[in-house]
């Protein structure tokens, strides 16, 4: 191995982000050797990954959940860097099924820092998320903003957040906790706000808005997720090891406005937008400080919203192949 490959292990990179994340590492280190760990759960997709990072000896997939001790011991102690995607990550479904969330959320955490207390790496960077926060209480949401989760996935996730922190401090994990806003982009499940309002108007289906829409999100494009996502890898650990680090524009805009817009890329009637009753723990604003993640990365999201959305509708455009087979 020469000396400047890496063994990266990304656990839940068939999802969206992970995905995403793998095929821009693949692009742009070709010679690092990456080993997913995925269970396929329905937002898990193999398809996602580029077919010549497959082929050509440097990724290794193993079919296997996060909370199982025996395959991630045996991956991490392979591993110099763990990614930990490995999440279930619906709001709407944590409401009305939520046991799996805290089982894959906190304890495939747990399972995954214990194995790396055993086999140490170079860096475990935890993938948490904004629905920590809950409602913004100040503006914009740093990463001392207080934990305020509203939805049994938020918790889930606000859960497994501490516990890397807890693991930090009781094991000196190499830890760096990651809080990503509203991610969009290529390889998103229809579950999700814009895919759905895409492929709903593509499909000349109604666009349905939880309450009035005035809902405000601040919306990254995940390609500047990933990027960001590179450099806190790749970064001097004494800047990064033990951090907590949102990655968000510092822009917000209301879930009604996007819909508006992406309706407007298609040139489609605004009369397909259908209001319908609001989600229990609806949160009613995020917007990220980006102070940090300029002062510790040099980093500052490049993807305006109009762009980024532009990008993904021609991705569910031309890609309609990928995306039916999710409609029920």
């Amino acid at each position: 191995m020469t000396s400047n490959q890496k063994n990266l292990l990304v656990t839940g990179g068939a999802g969206f982000i992970g995905s995403n994340f793998i095929n821009y590492i693949h692009n742009k280190y070709p010679d690092y050797n990456i080993q997913l760990l995925d269970a396929l759960t329905y937002a898990g997709n193999l398809e996602n990954i580029v077919n010549g990072l497959k082929s050509n000896g440097h990724f290794r997939f193993s079919h296997g959940n996060v909370t199982h001790p025996d395959i991630v011991n045996q991956l991490v102690s392979d591993s110099d860097i763990v990614i930990h995607f490995a999440a279930e990550s619906h709001v709407t479904r944590s409401i009305y099924d939520n046991s799996l969330f805290f089982e894959t959320d906190v304890i495939g955490t747990q399972v995954l820092a214990n194995a790396i207390v055993n086999h140490p790496v170079e860096r475990f960077i935890h993938i948490s998320s904004s629905e920590v926060y809950g409602t913004a209480l100040s503006v914009p949401m740093t990463e001392d903003h207080p934990l305020n989760p509203m939805s049994p996935y938020a918790a889930a996730k606000a859960g497994a957040d501490r516990l890397g922190y807890s693991y930090m401090h009781t094991y000196g994990l190499p830890a760096v906790i990651v809080r990503p806003f509203n991610n969009y982009g290529p390889f998103q499940h229809l579950e999700k706000a814009i895919p759905n309002f895409i492929t709903s108007a593509l499909n000349d289906q109604p666009l349905t808005v939880h309450g009035g829409g005035k809902s405000l999100r601040d919306w990254m494009f995940v390609e500047d997720t990933c990027e960001a996502l590179d450099l806190i890898m790749h970064a001097d650990a004494s800047k990064v090891v033990g951090e907590a680090i949102n990655l968000g524009t510092g822009l917000d805009t209301d879930i009604l406005t996007i819909a508006e817009k992406v309706l407007s890329i298609l040139d489609k009637p605004q009369g397909l937008i259908e209001h319908i009753e609001d989600r229990p723990g609806q949160v009613s604003r995020h917007i990220s400080s980006t102070q940090k993640a300029n002062h510790l990365l040099g980093w500052i999201a490049k993807t305006n919203l109009d762009d980024g959305l532009q990008r993904t509708v021609e991705f569910y455009k031309n890609n309609k192949q990928w995306w039916e087979k999710f409609l029920w």
